[in-house]
């Protein structure tokens, strides 16, 4: 047999590439991690991060860096780190946005959910809230309905931006309780819940931090809650399937993916520490506050979560008729 020096160093290589992989699990992280969140500091995606972050550095024995990168819902982020070296050092906080809503909101996106990531694990469940102003005379989902059908089309519903999820969520709504309104897409949450307290728009679906305080306060009124079971932040608000609309699920989740083909041992590492972190009660108490529960998934089961949020976002995006070039 003749011997080629070329074949040779390739039989090698690939000798070596499973030694190789392992060598660096052992060693990983050498150095700090960066955790891409892809929306601005102070809101309920990074209070989660940073929450998670310093809890799972423990067990790392790494710092885990936090770095915000909103802007074009999440796009902008997901492209960094779909583009950044498979290592295990940068990783993106996915949302229901970035892999749920974007691919079939976006007529063209620079990233593919799927290809272009590698699943860690799911960190927490948040559901939204229906709340409504206080000059609607509606204590309950039903009633509400009743409401809106006697308004004809004068209702206005409003929301943080078009496609976002509590947009998503308000069409879902339209779609399964046959009904006609408005929607006024605002620029974020805040501008939006003024309005609703204002009185210049009739009703809205949001993350339950964001009127937590209001709802306390009865400047607005909370109707129903989008996640499969009730919340422990608003324990005596029913969910939308007790309120007449069964099968009504519309939850906003948080998970960690990092780029495409990094080696399964750090995945493991990393599902490890923050699995753990999530376990911390400390992290619990302070998830629970935000209105979200610590959820986690292995890297198979949170890949299949992946697919099926994106079915699902899907029909909400076509029916709203929502698209972004």
């Amino acid at each position: 047999m003749t011997y080629h020096p070329l074949l040779a160093r390739f039989a090698l290589a690939a000798c070596l590439l499973p030694a190789l992989h392992a060598a660096h699990a052992q060693s990983y992280p050498s150095k700090p991690i960066t955790l891409v969140v892809p929306h601005s500091a102070g809101g309920t995606s990074d209070i989660l991060a940073r929450t998670v972050a310093a809890e799972a550095a423990k067990t790392l024995g790494q710092t885990i860096v936090v770095e915000n990168k909103g802007g074009a819902n999440g796009t902008i982020a997901a492209k960094q780190v779909a583009s950044s070296a498979p290592d295990g050092y940068v990783l993106l906080l996915a949302t229901a946005s970035t892999h749920g809503i974007n691919p079939s909101l976006y007529s063209r996106i620079s990233y593919d959910a799927v290809k272009d990531f590698t699943p860690v694990t799911l960190l927490a469940t948040v559901p939204n809230v229906l709340v409504v102003s206080p000059n609607v005379k509606a204590a309950n989902v039903q009633e509400l309905i009743a409401y809106i059908r006697g308004q004809g089309d004068k209702t206005n519903m409003g929301s943080a931006g078009a496609g976002t999820p509590g947009h998503l969520a308000g069409e879902m709504f339209k779609s399964e309780a046959k009904l006609q309104f408005t929607h006024v897409a605002y620029k974020g949450g805040s501008p939006a819940i003024t309005d609703l307290i204002g009185g210049q728009i009739d009703f809205m679906f949001t993350t339950i931090p964001g009127v937590l305080p209001q709802v306390k306060a009865k400047t607005l009124r909370a109707l129903a809650v989008t996640s499969p079971e009730r919340s422990p932040a608003m324990p005596d608000i029913p969910t939308m399937a007790e309120s007449g609309l069964p099968g009504f699920q519309a939850v906003s989740w948080h998970g960690v993916v990092a780029p495409a083909g990094t080696p399964p041992e750090v995945v493991a590492k990393l599902n490890a520490a923050l699995s753990g972190a999530l376990a911390a009660p400390s992290v619990k108490q302070r998830l629970m506050e935000e209105g979200a529960a610590a959820s986690t998934l292995n890297t198979a089961a949170f890949g299949t979560f992946i697919q099926n949020e994106m079915a699902a976002w899907a029909k909400a995006v076509k029916d709203s008729g929502a698209t972004v070039n």
